[in-house]
């Protein structure tokens, strides 16, 4: 989702000082890394917010006309970008349908349809055109986790990047998103949102 909707792709702008980190890790340290971040267990579990509310069911959330503010961070906490992302959502059978359009602060626009299918109780999977195989999403209580990869151009290549995207349901209505954005077991990125139905207390417009 962009993120559930979260799933955000950005252009290649924001990425590139963390993709010059992460070129300097030498493949021996790469793999220390990874077999670090396997082993560290610490972090929170959707099983956490089982009974927490109020209770997010993301095939009624966001069904209709939902608008997220966002920002994306780099690995330092520069916030690079901004956005609106407007999303539509709609049911066809049993699958849930939803479509987001960006707009960056710089004039970027950006288009990504979402197919999610059930999957078991309050799990869900999903598929986007830049999303390589399936993403998982799992709701407990107020919260909603989505673990997917994400294909992201990068100058004349494609980079893939491990996505750990969380939302929180408040109890004003108001969804707050914040997904990692990782490559080889470091975070490059991060991005943050606060999602509303509509209507909204503000209009579709360039962030500023």
């Amino acid at each position: 989702m962009p993120s559930f909707p979260s799933c955000l792709s950005a252009s290649a702008g924001f990425m590139h000082n963390g993709i010059r980190r992460l070129q300097r890790i030498s493949g021996r340290a790469a793999v220390l890394i990874m077999a670090a971040g396997l082993s560290a267990c610490s972090g929170p579990q959707i099983e956490d917010y089982a009974g927490s509310g109020p209770e997010l069911r993301i095939d009624d959330y966001f069904l209709g006309h939902t608008r997220g503010w966002g920002m994306v961070q780099d690995y330092r906490g520069e916030v690079t970008r901004r956005f609106v992302v407007d999303v539509i959502g709609s049911m066809q059978g049993n699958q849930l349908i939803l479509e987001e359009d960006f707009v960056y602060a710089d004039g970027e626009t950006q288009h990504r349809r979402w197919t999610f299918t059930p999957a078991g109780d309050r799990q869900w999977t999903g598929r986007a055109a830049d999303v390589t195989g399936e993403a998982t999403a799992t709701t407990r209580g107020n919260a909603l986790r989505m673990n997917y990869v994400l294909q992201v151009p990068i100058d004349d290549s494609t980079w893939e990047f491990s996505m750990d995207d969380w939302m929180y349901l408040q109890p004003d209505g108001r969804i707050l998103n914040r997904t990692s954005m990782r490559k080889l077991g470091l975070e490059a990125a991060n991005i943050t949102l606060a999602f509303q139905r509509c209507p909204c207390d503000s209009p579709a417009a360039e962030p500023k």
